[in-house]
């Protein structure tokens, strides 16, 4: 990532959704947690005070959630990507880092949280 870039940050969006390799995971639904940070040039954008010129932040949310609560997946991973695709379809984004957050999990043990995070830029 270029250190020059700015960057907007929408952390912890949570969205019910039906991702899941067991059955009952895609038949129940639970809540993901979402974390997006997008990196892009504010400078038109500051100098000309125009919305048109970055990321609407309120937009990119509602983005992510119809990305995560559609055709349900098995892994996080690929929900990952999917997010990160999302973001990258903005003009304005150069680079996106996701972590998606399935706290839970079915997993055995006492945990607070499982993720997996990417970083995609444009190719």
């Amino acid at each position: 990532m270029d250190k020059t870039l700015d960057s907007i940050s929408i952390t912890g969006l949570r969205i019910d959704a039906h991702h899941g390799v067991f059955e009952h995971e895609r038949r129940d639904g639970q809540e993901f947690v979402i974390d997006a940070t997008v990196w892009l040039d504010f400078a038109g954008a500051a100098a000309d005070d125009e919305l048109a010129q970055t990321i609407h932040y309120g937009e990119l949310a509602v983005e992510i959630a119809e990305a995560v609560r559609r055709d349900p997946v098995d892994l996080i991973e690929t929900l990952a990507e999917r997010i990160a695709a999302t973001v990258l379809a903005h003009p304005a984004a150069h680079e996106v880092r996701v972590t998606v957050h399935k706290p839970q999990a079915p997993i055995p043990e006492r945990f607070d949280d499982v993720s997996v995070s990417i970083t995609r830029g444009r190719a």
